[in-house]
């Protein structure tokens, strides 16, 4: 049975921590899927995650959403992506924030906008275009040889 550090260093080392693409990636992913689809609404079936979440708590609840989509988009800076894309980025998050902040109507536009989502799948487009290594297919990381 390993030890409570060996189990530690195992997980340590399963994390996406590098700045490397793959690793970017993946750290984006799993970011999208705690904010964007985390929890199943029963009854509907809807996916909703943190985003949907905090940003019912008026003011900070948007400031703290708003935070982590630029968060999103600063990675995407970090990988090199062009400033057409970042401004496309941080226009989701800009109207994601905005009208979020309209009390009831906007907690149903949050529900029903996912600019995280939005801009993961432009930084998926980016990243199979330009680094292809990174590609996934059904949770297996395809080889270009």
């Amino acid at each position: 049975m390993p030890t409570p550090q060996e189990q530690f260093e195992r997980l340590a080392n399963q994390l996406p921590v590098g700045r490397d693409p793959a690793s970017v990636r993946k750290r984006l992913e799993a970011v999208e899927g705690v904010l964007e689809r985390m929890f199943v609404l029963p009854g509907i079936n809807r996916p909703i995650g943190l985003d949907s979440i905090v940003g019912l708590v008026p003011v900070l609840g948007d400031v703290v959403t708003a935070s982590m989509g630029a968060w999103l988009v600063w990675e995407a800076r970090n990988l090199g992506m062009s400033k057409f894309q970042l401004m496309r980025m941080a226009g989701n998050v800009g109207v994601d924030t905005a009208l979020g902040a309209i009390p009831l109507v906007g907690d149903l536009f949050d529900f029903a906008f996912r600019s995280n989502t939005r801009n993961l799948r432009i930084v998926k487009r980016y990243l199979d275009k330009n680094h292809p290594e990174t590609m996934v297919v059904e949770g297996e990381v395809v080889s270009r040889s």
